[in-house]
């Protein structure tokens, strides 16, 4: 992911990307890419119809970038992750029985979900007010700070972008990520900063003393330094945007007609939230109750449509 930052196809920029770190999805690209004609054609005209269209079908095409925890394929070849599990239950009371994933690139996401490659993206993705001018957003099924990963006993004491800034460590962080523009905000130099494939290359990077720090958000980092002998996270924090702390929340994501769908997918969301039931769902792939979330999609959007 090396659009620049604030481009639709970022994943996190205020708020990111996250990697493709499957193989097994370029096997199910072709799979997805095989039945693309057969994706429902919404209708924009009084919310849309693709939620009737999806029902009568029986199955709805997932926009997954094979990132985990958030969407991917596993070792059997099975379809989970956190957004992907959320989707089997809603769509399920929604009357619509199966799912099926269209893996793509994170940047391809909107571009595909535009061009209805796939009825709905299931992938974790950041609401920001750049991505909220090309799709409608659910509001968020889970929020997020950032965390760094560092070298065991973190020597630099780097615990903000600030603290990077301050005692210029040599900084990385994954392509097309909303840390990206955290640090440069910070006062880091944009040219200076290692881009990496994900985390998996951040902790590699880390570890062989490439540099000093990757920033990601609190869930991955965590996750992926817990069989490392020679790095560790730090606690999670919420950078600061404009002066003031940031938390980021991540949604499901539709084409701008589909308001019915939105809506009603909204509708089994905040059920499951008030039920404890979404913590339930999200709590296997490394989700805490400090992950979940009251923010919706308009405050996220910039207090627009959304």
């Amino acid at each position: 992911m090396a659009p620049p930052i604030g481009n639709e196809n970022d994943r996190e920029t205020p708020g990111t990307t996250r990697r493709s770190l499957l193989a097994g999805v370029a096997a199910l690209g072709a799979l997805g890419a095989a039945g693309c004609s057969r994706v429902a054609t919404a209708s924009t005209k009084g919310g849309g119809d693709l939620l009737d269209r999806l029902r009568a079908a029986g199955v709805v095409r997932l926009g997954i970038a094979g990132e985990i925890p958030f969407g991917y394929i596993d070792k059997n070849g099975e379809l989970t992750g956190e957004a992907p599990e959320l989707a089997k239950v809603v769509f399920k009371r929604l009357g619509v029985d199966r799912v099926q994933p269209v893996p793509s690139e994170f940047g391809s996401l909107i571009p595909g979900l535009k061009s209805q490659v796939f009825d709905v993206v299931a992938a974790g993705m950041y609401v920001n007010p750049e991505r909220c001018q090309q799709v409608i957003f659910a509001d968020p099924d889970y929020q997020m700070l950032d965390a760094f990963i560092v070298r065991k006993g973190n020597p630099m004491g780097l615990h903000t972008y600030q603290d990077i800034v301050a005692k210029k460590a040599k900084f990385a962080t994954g392509t097309g990520y909303a840390e990206i523009q955290y640090a440069v905000e910070a006062g880091y130099k944009q040219s200076d900063i290692l881009i990496v494939q994900d985390q998996v290359a951040g902790l590699n990077a880390v570890e062989a003393g490439r540099v000093d720090v990757f920033a990601g958000t609190a869930l991955t980092t965590r996750e992926v330094v817990k069989k490392s002998s020679k790095a560790e996270a730090t606690k999670a924090f919420a950078p600061l945007v404009k002066g003031k702390p940031h938390v980021d929340g991540g949604a499901f994501a539709f084409r701008p007609g589909e308001t019915r769908l939105r809506d009603a997918f909204n509708v089994e969301l905040h059920k499951l939230k008030k039920s404890g039931e979404l913590f339930r769902i999200l709590q296997p792939f490394g989700f805490t109750k400090a992950e979940m979330t009251d923010l919706t999609a308009k405050e996220l959007c910039g207090g627009g449509t959304g």
